[in-house]
């Protein structure tokens, strides 16, 4: 006996539901096909003739409603047969058992109704799936044909196929940008909403990324193009989308495997049924109220909405199996630098002397390490620059390492580093109030001006996702390299269930494969290449888009962009199309239950029978496509 499942569908190849009546290969947005319209008006137009008796005086007028069955039928027909030879037991089996047994008892009407609905079923089937790959096709057409380059020669419209990296492309207000990029030149606001999902426009400036697909909304920009077509965010998104059709996720083999073991409750019972009443009505009704195409296509349906969506929310999902995982998720651990925090030290607080102001503290100190390339010399710098500060340049600049600078601006000496430098100087310095940051002292003319508390700062939603996780019943793990000083101050700030501090790369990785013995479901945060073998050993690894390669190369997830709040949205929406599809289980076998039952004592004639098969596979379709996105085509 063949294994009560349909074909699982082999890696790269398109998968195709056995309840779609063939048409599932619809490409071009939901649309019906004309030979499907005129099977439905032939069946329509027989069924009443045969119901009005329209052909009475012919001797031979029951042929005319098995010719009708036959020829209205034959994608149910020819996709039963294709079943036999495949060895694969699907719905179409059944149904076509049902119509013959129809036939054979002269219930020709009955039959002409069932093909009836049976066909106007599989057309909505069709244009619901088509949406889904019509949201996928929308998205081919965000981007643009054409693009302007900006060379020695002024400027030039090509087409994108000979745009490359390295191009000035100029995008103009309201046109699209052609590639991800930086922005060298113009300021403008960027609608960014099909890529990130946010609605509000981004603004963007010089060195600001940039990414394909969505609109400039004010000024022209310039922009540097570093990502083309499948490297680009866009292209990530449907490679995601395209994935999520190509793969099967365990859950998607599940549904197909229970699907077939419907068929054969159907026709067991449709057997047991016959032997005890002899009624063929009875028998007939059993075999056509059982449905599982509403569990087959309403499935695959549901994990190519959720991954759309995700994507749409600005969270890649590399296929169905990690859509799966991640709604099974019970422990979500965080790296810090990079991924909860910003990676780069910022100033955080400055603490002026008797006398100075916070502004003249941060122009003095910026104007000594306007030179310095340490990276806490360019934090003061971006600081004063982002408060509008003028820097003027200093006359002299010396760098002691380790230490600090010295500079000379109109005769004064201005002295930055740490405390051992101004006692160097003669200039005494209170003791550090800041554990978790690094203070910078300031000295001006052999005077103590202040000091400037520098730290590697929470990103902004970093804290309202620990909460939102917490609030999902997930627990939440800080893991970092960092001292236990900096990383306890981390986690109080973020209010994390965990820290563990001072780990090596493996070591992060051993406590990811200890977790994962002791049966937690484990997704990885990170965004860096020591981050790559916990994200790699985690259940689910998920990268930040501004991460490595490396990293973004090994997760199973990848959200574009920084919002770490975009992983506890992309876990809501795998739940939710978990639940969808337990929803759609649980009421196929309920209503198959309860319709096998009430047809089997005579309670369902078959036209009922084949209403509330109809009902049920739409309902629970339809359920599926609520996770379809819709922005996407909005967007055009």
């Amino acid at each position: 006996m063949p294994e009560p499942s349909i074909a699982t569908a082999e890696k790269g190849s398109q998968p195709q539901s056995s309840c779609d009546g063939g048409h599932s290969e619809q490409t071009h947005g939901p649309s019906v096909e004309l030979a499907d319209l005129f099977r439905i008006a032939f069946v329509a137009v027989a069924a009443a003739a045969v119901w009005l008796r329209l052909w009475e005086p012919l001797p031979h007028w029951s042929v005319i409603g098995i010719a009708a069955t036959a020829i209205g039928g034959y994608p149910i027909f020819k996709e039963a047969a294709e079943n036999i030879f495949e060895r694969r037991m699907t719905m179409e089996l059944s149904m076509t058992i049902a119509l013959l047994a129809a036939l054979l008892a002269r219930e020709f009407f009955t039959a002409l109704i069932i093909t009836l609905f049976v066909l106007i079923a599989e057309v909505l089937e069709g244009l619901t799936v088509s949406r889904g790959r019509k949201a996928i096709g929308d998205l081919l057409d965000l981007l643009p044909q054409n693009a302007t380059l900006i060379d020695e020669s002024g400027t030039r419209q090509v087409p994108i196929s000979a745009v490359r990296s390295g191009n000035i492309a100029l995008v103009r207000p309201g046109e699209r940008l052609p590639a991800d990029g930086v922005v060298v030149g113009g300021n403008s606001f960027v609608d960014e909403s099909t890529i990130t999902g946010e609605s509000m426009p981004a603004e963007k400036s010089a060195g600001r990324e940039v990414y394909a697909g969505t609109v400039n909304q004010s000024g022209a920009l310039q922009v540097r193009v570093d990502k083309l077509g499948r490297d680009s965010s866009f292209g990530k998104i449907i490679e995601a989308v395209e994935q999520a059709e190509r793969s099967r996720a365990p859950i998607q083999k599940t549904a197909d495997r229970l699907a077939g073991y419907l068929v054969y409750f159907a026709l067991g019972a449709a057997l047991v049924t016959f032997i005890i009443t002899r009624n063929a009505r009875s028998t007939i009704s059993v075999i056509i109220v059982a449905g599982a195409c509403g569990i087959a296509a309403g499935t695959p349906l549901a994990i190519l909405g959720a991954i759309g969506r995700a994507a749409q929310q600005g969270a890649i999902i590399k296929g169905g199996i990690y859509l799966e995982k991640l709604a099974a998720v019970t422990t979500v651990l965080l790296d810090k630098t990079g991924t909860v925090t910003y990676g780069a030290p910022q100033v955080v607080q400055i603490c002026p002397a008797s006398g100075w102001s916070e502004t003249a503290v941060l122009q003095a100190a910026a104007t000594a390490e306007l030179h310095s390339e340490h990276p806490l010399g360019r934090a003061i710098v971006r600081h004063a620059l982002a408060q509008h500060l003028p820097i003027p340049p200093p006359r002299t600049f010396s760098y002691e390492p380790g230490k600090g600078v010295v500079a000379t601006v109109n005769g004064d000496e201005i002295v930055v580093g740490s405390r051992s430098l101004l006692q160097a100087r003669g200039v005494s310095a209170p003791g550090s109030q800041a554990e978790a940051r690094t203070e910078i002292f300031v000295a001006c003319g052999e005077k103590l001006a202040g000091s400037i508390a520098i730290a590697d700062q929470l990103r902004q939603e970093a804290v309202q996702a620990v909460s939102s996780l917490h609030s999902m019943g997930i627990e939440t793990t800080l893991l970092t390299g960092d001292s236990a000083t900096v990383a306890t101050q981390v986690g109080r700030d973020l209010k994390v269930g965990r820290v563990l501090s001072g780990l090596l790369p493996h070591e992060k990785a051993q406590h990811v494969q200890e977790l994962v013995r002791q049966g937690h479901v484990v997704a990885m945060v990170g965004d860096g290449i020591n981050d790559a073998p916990a994200l790699a050993e985690a259940t689910v690894g998920i990268a930040m888009g501004s991460g490595t390669d490396v990293a973004r190369e090994t997760a199973d997830v990848v959200l574009i962009g920084n919002d770490l709040y975009k992983v506890t949205q992309t876990i809501r929406i795998a739940r939710q199309c978990r639940r969808v599809i337990m929803q759609n289980f649980y009421g196929t076998l309920t209503v198959d239950t309860i319709g096998v039952g009430l047809a089997s004592i005579g309670l369902l004639n078959p036209l009922l029978a084949a209403f509330i098969h109809v009902s049920s596979e739409m309902s629970f379709i339809l359920n599926s496509a609520r996770l379809l996105p819709t922005r996407f085509s909005q967007a055009r």
